[in-house]
């Protein structure tokens, strides 16, 4: 449908009405001083504003050349029986919503030729005989989702000769397309660059990536913390802060009169560096592995009773704990504590009657500063990261670990941390300072994937939140980056930053769901833990 077919559709109908050589009359009832009228026809031109005086009873109102600069809502509620409505090379910029109020007859609207650049959702509501309709030539980069709605008459539809911009705004469009019986004509991008020209009809909605995510502020938990763990107990989620200067494991609990995190317990542990939790049906353990005084195991017997101090853990063994992790070895529950000291090692504790208890020493005198339990090829391995050497990856084997390899061109990592996706399994290495990096398995050695600048780097965590898999690198000195992973490069994107004043020195990251909502724990060394709230947002809307 050209530009010039509304035009020869109105000469159709003014020459359906009066009879040849008829010549134009003011009606029987009042015109606007700006507009030729007849019977049931109205031509208005050069007018600074909507005429208000017409005749209720037309069927066809044209707006020519005016000085309008917006239609309102209910601009033509005085003329309800108007069958057809045109405007053209009019200067006015938007249209407002229910603009059209009112007008349940009109079945031909005509808005070409103006410098039309923004026309709200709603501007179309109510118009359910609306057959034909040309928004063509005017100056609109994109059209608002749900325009369309509830004009299921639509037969013909003329979107030609905008500037649009064939970007996430254009999505609803797409894939409105397919659905509607209607002869549609969208004209051709405007931009990005590399879509310049190209026909609308022509774009695959499945090229989009219109879905992002963004983490905001939420709350904020008093003290320091050097590592955050998220458990499962009694069927209520909590989260669990080692927060040394203060001396204790913090457990929280989702308050939902107050619509936040509140502490529900802690337990008393000087200088603690790790908190890990461990649920075993109705008994709840927490490891605290400490710098000074010997690392403890806290119990829980029932749900009706607080945790209670009930072993001292391998004292003459961990001297100095920098991590702890919980890994399950031929269905039994064990801690892995990493030992950072000269003389004291890394040491495998597993349950033994009523207590958690040596079963292996491991990489003795390496100052240990980082213990990573993963599954690779269905068997149980162990990465430990040193100050000393590379890491060294351990597999389970005869009911002890051993040695498998090492990582090549890996020096200086602090700490390492696993996920996995499409099937792989991948690996994100802590340098302080230098390059972190990516690795990806391939069968039998971890090959490098992705290089990223660290600067002051103790945490490189991957978390797993909703469908998004993401890393963030946290940073002493700059802000810390949040990463996504992208499923058709394989490679981590940048996609938020984190950092001061809220977010000071990160040491430790971690993810809880509950009620209906997503939030990312972020314990600081430097200052209080800060909670983010997990959002997602529609860029085609």
């Amino acid at each position: 449908m050209g530009g010039a077919a509304p035009l020869l559709l109105l000469l159709l109908l003014l020459l359906d009405g009066p009879g040849p050589g008829t010549a134009w009359r003011a009606p029987k009832s009042k015109c606007s001083p700006s507009c030729s009228c007849s019977k049931d026809t109205a031509l208005c031109e050069g007018s600074t504003e909507l005429p208000r005086s017409l005749p209720p009873t037309l069927l066809s109102l044209s707006l020519v050349r005016t000085g309008l600069t917006q239609l309102k809502a209910g601009s033509f509620l005085k003329v309800p029986s108007l069958h057809l409505l045109l405007f053209t090379s009019n200067s006015f910029s938007v249209i407002e919503d229910d603009a059209f109020a009112g007008l349940s007859h009109l079945q031909y609207l005509f808005i070409e030729d103006n410098k039309i650049g923004s026309i709200s959702k709603n501007a179309l509501r109510g118009l359910r005989s609306l057959t034909h309709l040309s928004l063509a030539n005017n100056h609109l980069e994109a059209l608002p989702r749900f325009l369309f709605r509830g004009l299921e008459t639509l037969t013909h539809v003329d979107l030609r000769g905008n500037p649009f911009q064939c970007d996430c705004r254009v999505l609803w469009l797409l894939q409105w397309l397919p659905t509607v019986n209607a002869s549609v004509g969208t004209g051709a991008c405007a931009g990005p660059t590399a879509l310049t020209h190209m026909q609308l009809h022509h774009l695959d909605p499945k090229t989009f990536k219109c879905r992002a995510i963004e983490l905001s502020w939420f709350q904020t938990v008093r003290e320091s913390a050097l590592g955050v763990e998220p458990f499962s107990y009694q069927g209520e989620l909590h989260v669990i802060l080692a927060q040394p200067f203060v001396g204790r494991c913090l457990i929280l609990a989702w308050d939902y009169s107050l619509q936040r995190f509140q502490p529900k317990e802690e337990l008393a542990a000087p200088s603690v560096v790790a908190c890990k939790p461990l649920v075993l049906g109705p008994r709840l353990f927490v490891l605290a592995a400490r710098l000074w005084g010997g690392s403890q195991l806290w119990e829980r017997s029932r749900p009706d009773l607080r945790l209670t101090l009930t072993q001292a853990l391998a004292p003459r063994r961990l001297l100095r704990p920098n991590d702890a992790e919980l890994l399950w070895l031929e269905g039994d529950p064990c801690f892995v504590v990493a030992d950072a000291s000269k003389a004291g090692s890394t040491t495998l504790l597993c349950r033994d009657g009523p207590g958690f208890y040596p079963r292996q020493s491991l990489h003795a005198w390496h100052r240990d500063t980082d213990a990573e339990a993963l599954e690779l090829d269905g068997r149980p391995h162990l990465l430990l990261a040193s100050a000393s050497q590379r890491p060294v990856l351990f597999h389970w084997l005869g009911g002890r670990f051993e040695r498998r390899t090492d990582i090549p061109e890996a020096e200086d990592v602090y700490a390492t941390r696993h996920f996995q996706a499409s099937g792989d399994v991948f690996l994100c290495l802590t340098r302080y300072i230098g390059d972190s990096m990516v690795m990806r398995w391939d069968g039998s050695m971890f090959r490098l994937l992705q290089q990223l600048p660290s600067r002051g780097a103790h945490v490189f965590q991957p978390l797993l939140i909703a469908r998004d898999q993401l890393a963030i690198l946290g940073s002493d000195f700059a802000f810390s980056q949040v990463l996504r992973l992208d499923s058709d490069k394989g490679l981590l994107e940048p996609l938020q930053e984190l950092g001061p004043p809220a977010l000071v020195a990160p040491r430790a990251f971690a993810h809880i769901a509950v009620a209906g909502r997503r939030f990312l724990f972020a314990a600081c060394f430097k200052g209080p833990t800060q909670v983010y709230q997990h959002r997602e947002l529609d860029l085609s809307a």
